[in-house]
């Protein structure tokens, strides 16, 4: 578990040396990370103005899980898994994906192959 949270205390660090244009935070639990007044009340020095809208997840497992459940809860738009820090990009398509799943992974490769600097 330490090394899973340090690997998030690294890119927040990476993120704050790069002054990236978007927000982002670091390790907060996603019942947190999702609800604003939650997030204001339990971590009033949270650097979002809102609630999460990319949860990124240090192991596989939870990421797998965790998926699925807002996929099917939320009605929102999963993308991935995807697999970083590699040469080249890589995107894997799940059985049973829709044709826009297909599109936004393709389109995330072609990006993956034009602009290979911003990885």
């Amino acid at each position: 578990m330490r090394e899973r949270a340090e690997r998030v205390r690294d890119a927040v660090t990476l993120l704050d040396q790069r002054h990236v244009e978007f927000e982002y935070d670091g390790e907060m639990a996603a019942d947190v990370a999702l609800n604003h007044g939650l997030m204001r009340q339990l971590y009033p020095f949270c650097r979002l103005t809102g609630a999460a809208n990319v949860l990124i997840m240090p192991a596989l497992h939870t990421a797998n899980v965790s998926a699925k459940m807002l996929s099917q809860l939320g009605g929102g738009t999963v993308i991935g898994p995807l697999l970083t820090g590699l040469t080249h990009s890589a995107q894997i398509v799940e059985l049973g994906v829709t044709v826009s799943d297909l599109v936004t992974m393709a389109a995330l490769a072609a990006h993956g192959a034009l602009a290979p600097e911003t990885r």
